[in-house]
């Protein structure tokens, strides 16, 4: 760790404008966090750090890279597949992918087989008592790499693997490097094909490449299976992750060449996934601003990042998650990232380093701990206490008692970005059994980069409607629309 830290030293000391981080680990207190001190570092001198949130999804409050100056990407998918389709012996046709799309495979009906129940279902033993010679072989996702899983179907004498996602997984498939054909489902139709194999004594299955297809049918961006999740445990008072991007199938350069022969014929790329892919994608959006904005300090960046991010799919629909069920705030974020809309949000949310010493004072952080992070001799008596209620985020997270009449109230500041005379309007979508009052209701600008302050007030208005809800600030003008996550946790 020692290494990475001082490799960010040197970064930030040739002046970078971005630092993508695709590195991570556990959840640590932050002055026991180096990636945590050497973001604050870079935020000091204006450089926005971008982090994978982790691979340790959908676990609840698995996400790293937690700091609040510190942009966390979640990952997703995208509108491409890789196809490899199983066609069964009763004409169903089950889409799946694999990365090699073997050209001199003929797609004719072979056995269709499971592991014999001395064996092990993941194929990742051995299939010794599985007669697999010329067959089609499903396997379960898990116990090991794939491609191994791979390996031991073809020296088992398998023509073909089918590998089925696990329970976890769900609809999320990975494209991946298969030494043999292959096709990798979904775990829904992973059980559709057990079924057909259940229903008859000669099950049958071919396996047809089509090649790579973009714009498909494929319900896209869904949060992946393995992106890490909030709440955060370091700052439960802020959103984390913050954004999500492409990070599943991502084609990367790879350090060797990749054949299954194992020859050196192959490419020097792969097809990664992982919030390590996701990272970057937002490390170069956020390029793409600075290069547009030179101006914009990077907590400015950041906002026009998170406030014109998208919260539905290609459908219009609410992005959903590895189940396709809703995703919440602590799996999307402030939704998927929008670069086109992100050049020119309107407004911005602007945070400077005494914003995050007040928050980490608040946070009773002793000055010694706060030393560690930001570098530098901290009296917290030199500094206002604002919690996350008063950092100035670009979302609203809260904690409510349904006891008594407890409320939350916040302060947010935006600078105008947008033209010099503009209106915006607010509009509200309140989380359900939350009241939500905003002070003013309508912000009116005459030149740029003047800035306008607004309160927010949360309360409970109907104790049964549950411990977590969801909703939205939006300030529209007629260019603009500029949101904010609120994210409710109602506790007794």
């Amino acid at each position: 760790m020692s290494d990475i830290a001082a490799g960010l030293d040197a970064a930030i000391a040739d002046g970078v404008d971005i630092l993508s981080i695709s590195l991570g680990g556990r959840s640590k207190e932050y002055p026991r966090d180096p990636m945590v001190t050497a973001a604050f570092a870079a935020t000091q001198r204006g450089i926005l750090v971008s982090c994978s949130a982790g691979n340790d999804g959908p676990l609840e409050s698995s996400v790293t890279n937690e700091a609040p100056w510190i942009l966390t990407v979640g990952a997703s998918t995208m509108d491409r597949s890789i196809r490899s389709t199983v066609r069964l012996g009763d004409g169903t046709e089950i889409n799946g992918e694999t990365l090699f799309q073997y050209k001199d495979f003929k797609p004719d009906q072979l056995p269709l087989v499971v592991p014999s129940s001395s064996d092990d279902p993941y194929c990742f033993g051995s299939l010794d008592a599985t007669d697999a010679k010329g067959k089609v072989v499903l396997c379960m996702l898990g116990d090991g790499t794939n491609a191994e899983k791979g390996r031991i179907v073809k020296e088992a004498g398998g023509a073909g693997m089918i590998l089925m996602n696990d329970e976890v997984e769900a609809y999320i498939i990975l494209d991946e490097a298969h030494v043999l054909p292959a096709s990798h489902v979904s775990y829904a139709d992973g059980l559709k094909i057990k079924s057909y194999i259940k229903s008859t004594s000669n099950a049958t299955a071919a396996i047809v490449f089509k090649g790579t297809l973009i714009g498909n049918s494929n319900r896209a961006p869904t949060v992946a299976a393995f992106s890490s999740r909030g709440p955060s445990r370091q700052s439960n008072d802020i959103l984390k992750p913050d954004i999500i991007g492409p990070g599943v199938n991502v084609l990367a350069a790879w350090p060797s060449k990749l054949d299954v022969n194992y020859t050196s014929e192959g490419p020097n790329f792969n097809i990664i996934s992982g919030t390590s892919m996701s990272a970057p994608h937002l490390s170069g959006v956020a390029a793409l601003l600075k290069s547009v904005h030179p101006d914009w300090s990077a907590a400015m960046i950041k906002s026009a990042i998170l406030t014109t991010a998208d919260p539905v799919d290609n459908q219009g629909k609410p992005i959903v998650d590895e189940k396709h069920e809703r995703a919440n705030l602590f799996a999307t974020g402030a939704g998927h990232v929008n670069p086109s809309k992100a050049i020119e949000p309107g407004l911005v949310y602007d945070i400077g380093p005494e914003n995050y010493i007040s928050y980490l004072c608040a946070h009773n952080y002793t000055e010694e701990d706060i030393k560690v992070i930001t570098q530098n001799t901290i009296r917290c008596t030199d500094y206002q206490k604002n919690g996350g209620t008063d950092l100035n985020f670009p979302s609203f997270t809260g904690y409510l008692k349904t006891s008594g009449s407890f409320i939350q109230m916040y302060n947010r500041t935006v600078t105008n970005v947008g033209g010099a005379n503009s209106i915006y309007k607010l509009e509200v979508t309140e989380p359900s059994g939350v009241s939500v009052v905003v002070e003013p209701q309508r912000l009116q600008f005459s030149r740029v980069n003047e800035k306008a302050s607004y309160f927010v007030t949360l309360s409970i208005k109907d104790k049964t409607k549950g411990s977590y809800a969801e909703g939205e600030l939006r300030w529209v003008s007629d260019e603009h629309v500029v949101r904010s996550p609120i994210s409710v946790f109602m506790t007794t």
